[in-house]
Order: C-alpha cells, then sequence, then structure tokens
C-alpha cells in the first residue's frame, strides 16, 4: 500500500535515499553524497510530497514529487527489480497529467526504466554541482 508519509519516517526515507545515491551513482564521489544528507532531511523531504511504500516491518521505498516534477524515486537495495518501484512510478503517474525529472546520463538502469514507462528525453544538461550530464526527462498522460 502506498501512502503519504509522516515524519516519524524520515530517517529510515534518508538511509534509503543515501544508499540509493551512492549504489546508483557510483561515478559521483560518496563525499558528496554525504554533504547533502542535511539538506535532503531539512530542505527537500519537507518541500515535497513524499509516498512511501512499505512493508510490517519497514520502508520498501519512496517517490517525492515538488509539484510535476519527480524529485527522488528510490526503493530499498533489498527489494529492487520486484515491481515496487513501478508500483510508486504509476501511482504518481495516476495523480499528475505531467511529469518532469532528470537523471544522470551514467545511471544506465534508472534512465532505461524511466524510458520503459513512457518517459522521454527532453534536454541533456550538466548538474552544476556534480558536473555530471543527466536528461531532462518527461512524461504527459495520454
Amino acid at each position: 500500500m502506498i501512502r503519504l508519509n509522516n515524519n516519524a519516517e524520515l530517517e529510515e526515507m534518508m538511509d534509503i535515499w543515501y544508499e540509493g545515491s551512492v549504489t546508483a551513482h557510483g561515478f559521483v564521489d560518496a563525499k558528496y553524497w554525504a554533504s547533502q544528507r542535511n539538506d535532503m532531511k531539512l530542505k527537500y523531504f519537507p518541500l515535497a510530497e513524499n509516498y512511501i511504500i512499505r512493508n510490517e516491518t519497514e520502508i520498501i521505498g519512496f517517490v517525492s514529487m515538488v509539484d510535476n516534477y519527480l524529485a527522488a524515486l528510490f526503493v530499498n537495495a533489498l527489494y529492487q527489480g520486484m515491481g515496487y518501484g513501478k508500483e510508486l512510478l504509476d501511482y504518481v503517474k495516476d495523480q499528475y497529467d505531467f511529469i518532469q525529472l532528470k537523471v544522470y546520463k551514467k545511471n544506465f538502469r534508472a534512465a532505461d526504466f524511466y524510458l520503459r514507462n513512457s518517459f522521454v528525453v527532453k534536454k541533456e544538461l550538466l548538474d552544476e554541482n556534480t558536473k555530471e550530464e543527466e536528461y531532462l526527462m518527461e512524461w504527459y498522460k495520454h
């Protein structure tokens, strides 16, 4: 079941975000992700609508939306490849007519995931913080 998170679950979300960021973005120094933890917790998560999917004991994954911008979609490594990411993505696609996101070009798995789920690349950009190339992707409800 997917639901809006409550602040009591923020630490679990932070752990999934950090571990997922370091794992999926091996091309970015892990120190960068560590330096972003405080901003994620105090700025970015509070700014977003964060939807979680969980089992009886833990959060399996979450998706964070800021207006029509998909700011984050992360699944605990133990549950990846089981369809939870798609379930979270489909959940927000049901709520929005248009979604935009950015994904690193070198994050092949994530870029392919979004392409398989009807997102299209609109632009290639450079992330000023990491100096890594990224795609600006969009999806429109038909």
